[in-house]
């Protein structure tokens, strides 16, 4: 570890003050096994120790060790094209004891991280453990968590010293929701910075601040409910996080809620003008909207749970399906990719919409269906970066979702938990 990585180790420690593990498990490699000890050294003696597992070392390339990337490039121009562009492809020939074979690096470690969850999660149900590691087994283990496939390799942002939080409802094949993914705020940065070649737009991703029937949990779909004043706050708390990034464009759901977010956000910036995309608005709930949960239970309780167990197959009544909120808020992402990737220079602007629509882009991001609608979590006022290093066509990169961090101090979301 370099001194940037002692100093960073302690910081990822008071970031998780106050939260009950059960159990630390690590990658043996020193890097990984160094960071487990400063952080179980800076949180309360009662913790375990750090537990070594070889399921946790880094992906294997064994042809590239100690090479440099630009030496690399050079010496491996189609296979570094290969693992860049279709890394699910990507192959070496390499001799082992057993005779040569074709090692396939993603793959194996793909395997290899969907047998850590098997081996560990029988033994923490109900609890909470820390799992220390490195940048590609970290990408596989949120991806064989959350169903990403094996193409999407890249498109996983992992810092240094960065905080996941996945919440697992039982094994793999229950439902897994990632909380938040790449928060590095506890270490004085909010975002990380764009990769090369950066050659297309960032898009921050924002969900609007608290409304009333937010907080009361009742389902207010596209109902066009204002802000409360908590959402005002998350707003301006927003509004301060974005404040030093510097936007080229801005684009809002039409509803109140998401455009007086939006609004708030551009009082830092003056020379945006805020665009208004109707297919950024929230599902219709049809006969649900205005209702309490424990309402719509006495009259639609079967498919109340199916929504909440297999929404993708819930049409409702009067209103949409998660398909057609797919189809049409994805049509509106793509718009805003292509009408902002022709720039001069890369551009960042703030998409600012709704749960439900946050969570079909972001699904879209990786190739997932309405049947993973229950996979991102996203807080009032919660921030999500996509970039797309590559231009519109290639494929995005998730570099941090939902951070709250800047509403509450915590790593945490603690934004409320009512209904769309």
């Amino acid at each position: 570890m370099t001194d940037k990585g002692r100093d960073a180790a302690p910081k990822v420690a008071a970031a998780l003050q106050g939260i009950a593990f059960d159990a630390i498990y690590t990658s043996p490699l020193q890097r990984a096994q160094q960071t487990a000890e400063l952080i179980h050294a800076n949180l309360p003696d009662s913790l375990p120790s750090p537990q070594a597992s070889d399921l946790l070392l880094e992906i294997d390339l064994p042809l590239w060790e100690k090479m440099g990337k630009d030496e690399v490039i050079v010496q491996f121009p189609d296979d570094y094209q290969c693992w860049k562009e279709r890394p699910h492809e990507f192959k070496m020939t390499v001799s082992r004891p057993e005779g040569t074979i074709e090692h396939f690096p993603v793959l194996a470690l793909y395997e290899q991280a969907k047998q850590f969850w098997q081996e560990i999660l029988p033994r923490h149900q109900g609890k909470t453990i820390m799992v220390v590691a490195h940048n590609g087994i970290n990408r596989c283990l949120i991806s064989t968590a959350l169903g990403f496939p094996p193409s999407s390799y890249h498109s996983v942002q992992q810092s240094n010293c960065c905080i996941n939080v996945l919440n697992f409802s039982g094994g793999l094949d229950d439902v897994v929701q990632l909380e938040s993914m790449n928060q590095i705020a506890h270490l004085g940065n909010p975002f990380p910075k764009p990769r090369p070649p950066h050659r297309g737009p960032r898009l921050l991703l924002v969900r609007h601040g608290e409304t009333q029937w937010n907080r009361d949990g009742r389902f207010q779909g596209q109902i066009d409910v204002p802000l409360n004043d908590n959402g005002r706050e998350q707003g301006r708390r927003a509004a301060e996080l974005l404040k030093s990034v510097n936007l080229d464009f801005a684009v809002s759901s039409p509803m109140l809620r998401p455009k007086e977010t939006a609004e708030l956000i551009l009082e830092h910036h003056p020379g945006v003008t805020l665009e208004l995309s109707p297919g950024l608005a929230e599902i219709s709930h049809g006969l649900w909207e205005g209702k309490l949960e424990s309402e719509i239970d006495r009259e639609y309780g079967e498919l109340l749970q199916q929504w909440k167990t297999k929404p993708e197959t819930v049409q409702m009544p009067e209103g949409e399906n998660l398909q057609q909120v797919w189809d049409r808020s994805i049509v509106a992402w793509k718009e805003i990719v292509a009408k902002y990737a022709n720039g001069d220079r890369p551009l960042t602007g703030i998409v600012v919409a709704h749960d439900a629509v946050n969570k079909a882009l972001l699904c879209h991001l990786f190739n997932l269906d309405p049947d993973h609608f229950w996979t991102f979590k996203q807080g009032n006022g919660g921030v999500s970066v996509i970039d797309y290093p590559y231009g519109p066509e290639g494929a995005p990169v998730l570099e941090t979702m939902n951070i709250t961090y800047h509403l509450s101090g915590s790593i945490l979301d603690k934004t409320a938990a009512g209904a769309l």
